[in-house]
């Protein structure tokens, strides 16, 4: 059970890692850091909006117009980061017995 609470993080951080990456991309595109006639560039930029997108979306329906401001990376990751404490300590409390169980557990272990 411990290892899928671990596949779960994981996967929640490369999200996080992506909605990062997406975001840093469109500022590198506004501001014409990047050649978006790359196509390396374009592919990458693809990607990333078809990964984050579904996700951002349901967000920025939510979210009152701020101008030209888009907070909606900002409360996903939040958003998962919470998810991921939450799953963290679940994880923790169910599968050791409690916030200290895997140090009761490893002290039973130990012959007497």
């Amino acid at each position: 059970m411990q290892s899928l609470f671990l596949l779960i993080d994981t996967i929640i951080g490369l999200y996080i890692w992506l909605l990062i990456g997406s975001a840093v991309l469109s500022w590198l595109v506004v501001f014409q850091v990047v050649n978006t006639r790359n196509r390396a560039v374009i592919s990458i930029g693809d990607f990333l909006y078809r990964v984050t997108e579904p996700a951002l979306r349901p967000i920025r329906r939510v979210l009152p117009n701020m101008g030209g401001i888009d907070l909606s990376p900002v409360v996903l990751i939040l958003l998962l980061i919470f998810l991921r404490n939450l799953i963290a300590e679940y994880g923790l409390y169910s599968a050791h017995g409690g916030p200290f169980g895997s140090l009761i557990g490893f002290a039973a272990s130990l012959p007497a």
